[in-house]
């Protein structure tokens, strides 16, 4: 490695590129911050964000992360089962996730928070967003499902033919 560039990632733990997008990341969030300092209604934001973490850091990643050790203990618990085991972990992780955040974008529209104004401004009514958010949920987790079945069966399979070929070189021997 350049000799350089190999005392810089000892020295700054990480390569230069990443040190760029960090300052860059800065960049942006100070100028929003100075964008956000004229705005009259800044106070409002600052209580908003200060909320949204306590919640989240508070009350949500507490009952995420417990849920996530209760999925993954559970399937630790459920390896010493015979046959090929796939993990259900991440079809399960993925379209919980996916429905957690469309909830989190769309939940304004499904609790029908502005309808007046949404209305005004579309000529149609919040109605279909809770419909729509239970859909997606619906074909999410059918097509991770899905998935999960077919990953199954490429298990089984693999292991039949695996067994298969060991049965045929103990008869070998």
């Amino acid at each position: 490695m350049f000799r350089p560039l190999a005392r810089w990632m000892r020295f700054y733990g990480a390569g230069p590129l990443h040190l760029v997008i960090v300052l860059g990341c800065f960049a942006l969030t100070g100028y929003v911050v100075f964008q956000l300092l004229a705005e009259p209604l800044l106070v409002r934001i600052v209580i908003w964000f200060a909320a949204a973490i306590i919640l989240h850091d508070l009350v949500l990643f507490p009952l995420y992360a417990l849920a996530d050790r209760v999925l993954t203990g559970a399937h630790r618990g459920a390896r010493n089962t015979t046959g090929p085991l796939v993990s259900p972990v991440n079809y399960i992780r993925v379209p919980v996730l996916a429905t957690g955040l469309l909830l989190l974008l769309f939940l304004p529209g499904i609790i029908r928070q502005g309808a007046p104004t949404y209305l005004a401004a579309t000529g149609q009514t919040q109605e279909p967003f809770l419909s729509r958010w239970l859909l997606i949920t619906v074909g999410l987790f059918a097509a991770s499902t899905l998935l999960y079945c077919v990953r199954l069966c490429y298990a089984h399979r693999q292991a039949k033919r695996q067994t298969g070929l060991t049965n045929e070189h103990e008869t070998e021997h």
